[in-house]
């Protein structure tokens, strides 16, 4: 029998020890960018904000964790919008430990969810958007998530090359998940979207509908003092198509967004964004002749003053902890980019 007391005695201690975790995160952070080069840019990737944890995706962020990064990112980091990162790139200006918010695909929690916290701190983050999907739409790793996460225990796949599939615990489903993301990757768009499609057909109950962005999200973001990029309108791996394809999914997203805010579309990024892999330098070229003015990558490591503006690094910092995410952060400073 437990003694009297002492489950707030262990209520105490967690929380001492939280205090202390997150103590030494910020005095860890704070003496690796007092200490750092000049002139450094470490740009955040964030995908999805969710009102609470998903069992299936623990390394998510939720809308606490989420408001925690950014206090432990205020502590050390000059926060800047994009657009005052790829001016101080340009001019040889950027303040010490200068860093940058991202988000991308365009998920409707993104503004439900992460907006009221950014703009609780003060902070222009900036949204790569693919068109495509807005008003209802769905990207094809969604849907292949939310079949595994309704789907029976036991699920035969044999009929599209998968097998049976056995979906007896979370672990069960996160592999299968996994799996099957690595496996329709990379293959062209349209047999993509086909295999996909086949998938849901399978389970015809039905998938949510608002999982992403509306056009009037879209400009809630914008009139709120966010910066909105392009990402493409269907989200494909730009090294897997042929040149004109490519060309009309870079140069229509902006053209879309644009007349959904009514402003111009400076910033790009690459979808996947692997470079040599996801994108080549024909890629670049054609971003760079669709008129934007930067484009981001999902290359590990800080921006330095030589960077390619259209091929600038940022790196995922998702995960539980606040020294793990302490530790991350100081990886990615530490992996300074020159030119691509």
């Amino acid at each position: 029998m437990p003694l009297a007391g002492s489950n707030s005695i262990a209520g105490m201690s967690g929380r001492k020890g939280s205090f202390l975790d997150s103590l030494a995160s910020r005095l860890l952070m704070q003496a690796v960018v007092a200490t750092s080069l000049k002139n450094r840019l470490s740009i955040l990737i964030y995908h999805r904000v969710r009102p609470e944890a998903d069992p299936l995706f623990p390394s998510e962020l939720d809308a606490a964790r989420f408001d925690e990064q950014l206090t432990q990112l205020g502590q050390a980091f000059t926060i800047i919008s994009l657009s005052e990162a790829v001016e101080g790139l340009r001019n040889g200006t950027l303040p010490r430990g200068a860093a940058c918010i991202t988000f991308d695909d365009g998920y409707a929690d993104n503004v439900e969810i992460a907006l009221p916290i950014l703009l609780k701190h003060r902070i222009s983050a900036t949204f790569f958007l693919a068109t495509g999907f807005l008003n209802g739409g769905r990207m094809w790793n969604d849907k292949v998530i939310e079949v595994i996460r309704t789907a029976p225990e036991s699920l035969d796949l044999r009929s599209l090359g998968y097998g049976q599939l056995t979906l007896d615990s979370i672990k069960a489903r996160q592999d299968a998940i996994d799996a099957l993301l690595e496996s329709l990757k990379y293959l062209p768009l349209d047999a993509r979207e086909a295999q996909v499609d086949r998938l849901c057909g399978m389970l015809p109950e039905g998938q949510p509908g608002d999982l992403m962005m509306t056009s009037s999200q879209v400009r809630t973001l914008h009139q709120a003092g966010m910066e909105i990029g392009a990402h493409t309108v269907n989200h494909p791996i730009l090294s897997n198509m042929p040149p004109d394809a490519a060309r009309q999914e870079i140069a229509e997203c902006k053209r879309e967004l644009e007349d959904i805010t009514g402003a111009p579309v400076r910033w790009f990024a690459y979808p996947n964004g692997k470079p040599h892999r996801d994108y080549g330098a024909e890629h670049v070229d054609m971003v760079k002749a669709a008129g934007f003015e930067a484009a981001v990558s999902t290359a590990w490591g800080a921006a330095s003053a030589r960077a390619d503006l259209f091929q600038l690094p940022r790196f995922t910092p998702e995960g539980a902890g606040q020294l793990r995410f302490t530790l991350r952060m100081i990886q990615n400073l530490a992996r300074t980019v020159n030119a691509a």
